[in-house]
C-alpha cells in the first residue's frame, strides 16, 4: 500500500519562481518537473518578441500549450496563439519565432532530448532534462534561490 504522503499533490506557485535565462538572449524558462532518468521535463518556456528557435529535432513527443504571444512556425508559416495546443511526435524536426509584439509564454512538455541541428541535418548540439536540471540547480545556487522544481522519484 503506498502512503498518502506518496500520492500526495506537489503544487508550483510559478508565479513566484522567476525566470532563468536559458543561454541565448531572449530566452527564459521555469521548471516545474524533471522526469526520472532524464527521460524529459515539463516546463514554462517565454520568448522575447523576434527570437528564433533554430532549426531542432525531438527525439520524443513534445506537448506544447500557448498561454501568451503568438509564434510562427516557420516551416509551414502557420501562427499559433493564445489557447492553442500542439502536439510534436517523436522526430518531429522544426524551427519557429516568437512573432508581435508581446513575448511568447508556452508550457511545454519534452520525452527525450532536444537536437539542434545543422544546414545537412548534423547534430550540433545536444539538450538534455538533465541539462536543463543542471543550468537550474547553478542557478539557484548562484542566485541564493530555493529550488521549486519537482523531481520524478
Amino acid at each position: 500500500m503506498t502512503s498518502s504522503l506518496a500520492c500526495a499533490s506537489h503544487p508550483i506557485d510559478a508565479d513566484r519562481m522567476p525566470w532563468i535565462p536559458m543561454g541565448a538572449p531572449g530566452l527564459a524558462f521555469k521548471p516545474l518537473r524533471f522526469f526520472r532518468e532524464g527521460s524529459g521535463w515539463t516546463y514554462l518556456f517565454r520568448l522575447e518578441p523576434g527570437t528564433l528557435i533554430p532549426r531542432h529535432r525531438h527525439t520524443g513527443e513534445v506537448h506544447a500549450f500557448n498561454i501568451a504571444g503568438r509564434r510562427e512556425l516557420l516551416d509551414t508559416g502557420t501562427v499559433v496563439g493564445p489557447g492553442t495546443y500542439v502536439y510534436e511526435p517523436p522526430g518531429n524536426v522544426d524551427s519557429w519565432r516568437a512573432a508581435g509584439q508581446e513575448p511568447v509564454v508556452l508550457l511545454i512538455t519534452v520525452r527525450g532530448a532536444i537536437e539542434y541541428l545543422g544546414e545537412d541535418g548534423e547534430v550540433l548540439r545536444r539538450v538534455t532534462s538533465a541539462d536543463r536540471l543542471e543550468t537550474y540547480q547553478r542557478w539557484c545556487q548562484e542566485h541564493g534561490e530555493p529550488f521549486l522544481a519537482t523531481l520524478e522519484e
